[in-house]
């Protein structure tokens, strides 16, 4: 065997790896993050990698078992179970993302105190605290669980020792950033020691049929530190985000391969940690629902949840050559694209208008079907005229202003509907199929192009309000 050591600067950020230091990474644009790192290239020869009896052979697709019922355990937190597609897989490998004091380590405890009698014992190793931290912090959760076991340790071998010789069915590591393999060079941390030390992890899960949930540090961009090879190995990852001024926080599955992508499960910190909701759209709605300028509802769609919130918009108008948009909540191009629309088709300028949009609640929207809620609110508080009360808006909207259909529209209305609401702004082309079913309980207000949206407006104006005696 014989091994030849060089040294290169690898990226911490997207794992590029360059010859000598530079202040910007070619790849990814992040500055300052190029850290020296020895590499060590060993070559093998004469290793025979014929395959033994205990080696893994191809089987036929229509052979392989497909049912999880048995490997699959509900951890009795319904929110989290719903993220997970309906709870841990056993062998599975998952990574929980978050930035710091958001409620990670708080969450996988409660997860450890749920499973730890269904799965006995668990296994929680924290390479940041000790196991008096750890249990300080337990004890003020009311967790007083014996099936839970503490260690406090780095060392990938130690760790591995330490799950073959406790034999958990549960394994949480926080976090894989401070976890380091002694053979490999380079500091814990590092992109070399975070793809190693999860491959490792990767392959006990697998071999031992035990599930492994790891804590992952977030970048100052929300990302996920370490190498993005770091998402494809893992077979779960969530997020969990939150604003500091709400006490509730989101819970979202970016990638799963055993249930659906970007499911969505909302908790509320409280003293005795994080708590289930039972009616998350009063999270992101206002009590009163009278109409206001400015102010539409928007009827989400997270996963398979249904979920309605506000969104607000306020113009004022702007005194500098360059006027200011900001958005909260809402992608700012996707906010240019539907301004230039309104512009184009509405004939209404926002050029000398500052223009705020908000998700009332902290909610991020990524989907397109918000336009049309969007332009609506956009239009209501420039106008300062309100819209129709109880008013629920769905739309996608295009470059030549049509408004286009959205998916899964009858899971939005069987939401407007057991909330309250009377009224529905929606494509005109999607009608058809929910007006005989849902035309007592809603009205329908379709639009084929935004052009309708100022006599639709005018008519939400004179219904709220009595025109005034000429």
């Amino acid at each position: 065997m014989k091994s030849k050591q060089k040294t290169i600067f690898v990226c911490q950020n997207c794992g590029a790896q360059r010859p000598r230091w530079e202040g910007r990474c070619p790849e990814c644009g992040s500055w300052n993050s190029l850290i020296e790192e020895t590499q060590t290239n060993v070559q093998i020869k004469n290793r025979s990698w014929l395959p033994n009896q205990q080696s893994n052979r191809p089987i036929p697709i229509d052979q392989a078992s497909t049912d999880l019922t048995n490997d699959r355990h509900l951890v009795g937190i319904p929110e989290f179970d719903r993220v997970l597609g309906g709870g841990v897989v056993r062998g599975s490998l998952i990574l929980l993302g978050g930035a710091p004091g958001i409620g990670k380590s708080t969450l996988l405890l409660q997860v450890a105190d749920h499973l730890a009698s269904k799965l006995a014992p668990v296994l929680y190793i924290s390479g940041e605290e000790s196991p008096s931290q750890t249990a300080q912090r337990a004890q003020r959760l009311k967790i007083r669980s014996n099936q839970i076991l503490l260690l406090n340790e780095s060392n990938l071998e130690m760790i591995s020792h330490w799950i073959k010789e406790t034999a958990p069915q549960l394994v949480i590591l926080d976090s894989i950033q401070t976890t380091f393999d002694p053979s490999l060079p380079g500091a814990p941390g590092t992109v070399s020691q975070v793809r190693e030390c999860t491959a490792q992890l990767l392959n006990i899960a697998k071999s031992s049929n035990v599930t492994i949930i790891l804590v992952g540090h977030v970048t100052k961009e929300g990302n996920i530190a370490g190498p993005k090879v770091l998402e494809h190995m893992v077979d779960v990852v969530l997020y969990l985000e939150g604003e500091e001024q709400h006490t509730f926080r989101l819970l979202r599955s970016f990638k799963n391969r055993f249930g659906p992508a970007n499911e969505l499960g909302i908790f509320q910190m409280t003293e005795l940690g994080l708590g289930e909701v039972d009616n998350p759209s009063d999270l992101f709605l206002e009590h009163n629902q009278n109409a206001k300028p400015g102010s539409t509802v928007f009827c989400s769609l997270e996963g398979t949840r249904p979920l309605l919130c506000e969104i607000q918009a306020l113009t004022v108008r702007s005194f500098f050559p360059a006027p200011r948009r900001t958005t909260v909540g809402l992608d700012l191009q996707r906010l240019y694209m539907l301004l230039a629309v309104a512009e184009r088709h509405l004939k209404i300028s926002f050029s000398d208008h500052d223009v705020y949009v908000s998700v009332v609640g902290g909610l991020n929207l990524r989907e397109p079907a918000a336009d049309l809620a969007v332009t609506i609110s956009l239009i209501s508080a420039l106008q300062q005229r309100p819209t129709l009360a109880k008013l629920c808006a769905i739309g996608e909207i295009g470059l030549t202003g049509e408004v286009r259909p959205v998916p899964k529209l009858e899971q939005r209305i069987k939401e407007m509907i057991k909330l309250g609401f009377k009224h529905l702004a929606l494509p005109h082309r999607m009608q058809e199929s929910v007006i005989e079913k849902y035309g007592q309980s809603l009205t329908f207000h379709p639009l084929d192009h935004i052009s309708q949206l100022k006599s639709f407006l005018m008519k939400g104006y004179s219904e709220t309000f009595d025109p005034p005696s000429p």
